[in-house]
């Protein structure tokens, strides 16, 4: 195993989270909204690495790693790496310092679940560099502690999530899925999603499918996808030119702004983002595709 400083390394990768449906289905009285979502992990993502070191050291590369701040109020990463190390020295064990490099490959803020992968692959990575017994329910209630999103990214499967996220059901039959992640690399506020919707109290999603997966995505909805549109045209304009270059299905994933486009083959999906980005390169356009169910999608 390669050398990073003062110890061994260990690496963890934070793949890239999909949306596939969201449905929005009520509001809490603390102001959380309660979602279904259909969630899949692209094999693209960023990748943290952890080792041992005489000092807490925190370094960022990585295309968007300019983008992020090492503050430990804010990154997810750090808030981690705090929080299980308090979980695990109040268990009597041991959590000496750590050294975590992170490469940022995804975009920041752009419903893909990110900042929240990036804290779920510390909680996995750190784990395994301290040797820490930890219970499936208190890694959970770590995970949610710091985000709704980071308990399904510790999963890194296909899955179903209800509530704020906390409820997870794996999803053992999906297929691996060819698709392009585009981004116009433009901002969108959630809050301001959220508060556009027309209605909080929208229809449940189901999974009682009698037909292929894609057949039944379709009648499943992203509820966030038109208040962001208006906030954000380019949304239209990029799921546009991903259905123009040959997808079958498209969607955004999460709050936006980053879309999808399913394909047919990986090569397909290949070609279409270099195209993509042909026309656009100051734009995000990544051929992936998906863990298959039955799969944790880890390194």
């Amino acid at each position: 195993m390669p050398s990073m400083g003062d110890g061994m390394v260990i690496t963890e990768d934070a793949l890239a989270k999909i949306n596939l449906a969201l449905h929005v289905t009520g509001q809490r009285s603390d102001g959380y909204h309660l979602l279904d979502t259909l969630v899949t992990f692209a094999r693209h993502g960023d990748k943290l690495e952890f080792a041992t070191s005489s000092a807490d050291e925190f370094v960022i590369s990585g295309r968007f790693g300019g983008a992020l701040t090492a503050d430990t109020g804010t990154n997810l990463v750090l808030k981690a790496r705090d929080l299980l190390r308090d979980a695990t020295l109040q268990a009597g064990g041991s959590a000496p310092p750590v050294r975590i490099r992170l490469q940022k490959n995804l975009p920041i803020a752009s419903g893909i679940g990110g900042g929240s992968a990036d804290a779920a692959a510390a909680l996995r990575g750190l784990i395994r560099l301290w040797n820490v017994p930890m219970p499936p329910e208190r890694l959970g209630a770590i995970a949610l502690s710091l985000g709704a999103d980071v308990p399904m990214c510790v999963e890194s499967r296909p899955l179903v999530a209800r509530g704020i996220g906390e409820r997870i059901e794996r999803i053992d039959d999906m297929p691996s899925l060819a698709l392009v992640l585009a981004n116009p690399l433009k901002g969108v506020s959630t809050p301001e999603v959220f508060r556009r919707l027309t209605t909080k109290t929208n229809p449940p999603l189901t999974l009682a499918r009698r037909e292929p997966w894609l057949a039944a995505m379709r009648v499943m909805r992203n509820d966030l996808e038109p208040p962001a549109r208006t906030l954000l045209p380019e949304i239209g304009e990029i799921s546009d030119m991903l259905a123009g270059h040959g997808a079958s299905f498209v969607r955004m994933s999460g709050s936006g702004a980053t879309c999808f486009g399913i394909f047919e083959t990986f090569a397909a999906a290949e070609a279409a983002a270099k195209a993509l980005h042909s026309l656009r390169p100051d734009w995000y356009f990544q051929a992936t595709e998906t863990v298959g169910g039955g799969h944790d999608g880890r390194a």
